[in-house]
């Protein structure tokens, strides 16, 4: 039965139509940000919306998790698998460098820009639909990679117009190789995260108690670790008097190296440190960073280290749009040239030319200048010349 009264304006939970001038904005924007990958070396790929479900996961590697949880899922009616719509584009990217390009020379530097949706949002960013933009270096282990990623990342919000971004660093292995010497089940793992996420020390301190792990040398890391949050460079200092696990310690000298080197190229960039941060890094192998600036709700971005499904190391950064537009002004309105009723498409191409937005009437008007007001344009042309006629009607 059909409900008449229905509001045809109401739009599922975390989705929501872009409107003027907003809409128009985040086209510029990731022009703007695409051309700065490009500046760099990146080429364009442009996936699907929807393919094979297996694809967008992720392959758990190295304390790497899994996106299914994230994911529309639906039947494919041709081949009869199951199809998920893409919750991420990252690992559509390592599809297609693995696939379509795995001739191609390494390291490989790939960019795109595409809409992803998501089963649910969460208190900072309850969108389900965005854009995501990002790039990727596929087949490239060194340190130096993680470098060009983060300071691109930051070089590409500041092309956007974010002139301040706080890079926020972390590495999911840290935490899943210290979690390895706890030898807990999955599910117990599982709460350990979330009480790490949440930098409780309690729980996190009543899960060891609980399992019978409260005085082991990974249990004295964990509780460290879980207050050592804040300034990178203080951050590094205290990790590096923790007791680790070597290929803990590992990833603590490349978040080291990372930082410093940073700090010489970048000196104004602002780096955070967070040695317990997981979530959103489901997939995330090492060396990762969240992107913020201040005073906007919700990540920019996040990044980092990956494996491939072929088994090709790699890293990257996505950004996205909907964080980012609120982090920027307004966009000013454009002037707006109206055209009387009569005036040629011709005539209307050279103030175009010129950089006007023209507006044509499409019948005739009995006062031009009140109808370009009411059309919300700034000039109405009169005698052949632009004339501005004051406030637009809002």
């Amino acid at each position: 039965m059909n409900d008449t009264s229905e509001n045809k304006a109401l739009l599922p939970a975390g989705l929501h139509d872009l409107l003027p001038p907003r809409a128009a904005q985040e086209a510029r924007t990731i022009s703007g940000i695409m051309a700065a990958f490009e500046a760099c070396g990146y080429e364009q790929v442009k996936p699907p919306l929807v393919e094979f479900e297996s694809t967008l996961v992720g392959n758990r590697t190295n304390g790497g998790g899994s996106l299914a949880g994230q994911m529309f899922r639906l039947m494919d009616p041709v081949s009869q698998q199951m199809m998920a719509v893409r919750a991420d584009i990252t690992l559509q990217v390592a599809r297609i460098a693995e696939t379509r390009l795995g001739d191609s020379p390494r390291p490989l530097r790939l960019s795109y820009a595409g809409q992803i949706l998501r089963v649910r949002g969460n208190q900072l960013r309850p969108e389900r639909q965005f854009a995501q933009v990002g790039f990727e270096l596929i087949g490239a282990r060194d340190v130096s990679a993680d470098v060009e990623v983060v300071a691109l990342s930051a070089d590409a919000l500041r092309a956007a117009g974010v002139e301040r971004p706080t890079v926020d660093l972390n590495s999911p292995a840290l935490v899943a190789n210290v979690l390895a010497k706890l030898d807990l089940d999955e599910m117990t793992t599982e709460e350990m995260r979330t009480a790490l996420d949440r930098k409780d020390e309690d729980a996190t301190e009543e899960i060891l108690k609980r399992n019978g792990a409260a005085f082991s040398d990974a249990a004295k890391a964990l509780c460290a670790m879980i207050k050592s949050v804040g300034p990178a460079d203080n951050v590094i200092r205290d990790l590096e008097a923790v007791d680790l696990p070597a290929p803990a310690r590992a990833e603590v000298e490349r978040l080291s190296e990372v930082i410093e080197i940073l700090r010489a190229a970048m000196p104004d960039l602002t780096l955070t440190l967070d040695p317990v941060e997981y979530r959103g890094f489901e997939y995330h192998t090492g060396v990762s960073f969240t992107l913020f600036a201040e005073g906007v709700r919700g990540e920019l971005g996040r990044g980092g280290r990956y494996i491939t499904g072929a088994g090709e190391p790699a890293t990257g950064c996505s950004l996205y749009m909907d964080s980012i537009l609120r982090a920027l002004p307004k966009p000013a309105a454009p002037d707006r040239l109206y055209l009387p009723f009569g005036t040629s498409f011709a005539e209307g191409s050279g103030f175009r030319d010129e950089g006007w937005v023209t507006v044509s009437a499409l019948s005739a008007e009995t006062d031009a200048v009140a109808e370009a007001k009411h059309l919300g344009c700034s000039h109405c042309l009169v005698d052949g010349a632009p004339t501005a006629v004051g406030e637009p009607e809002s």
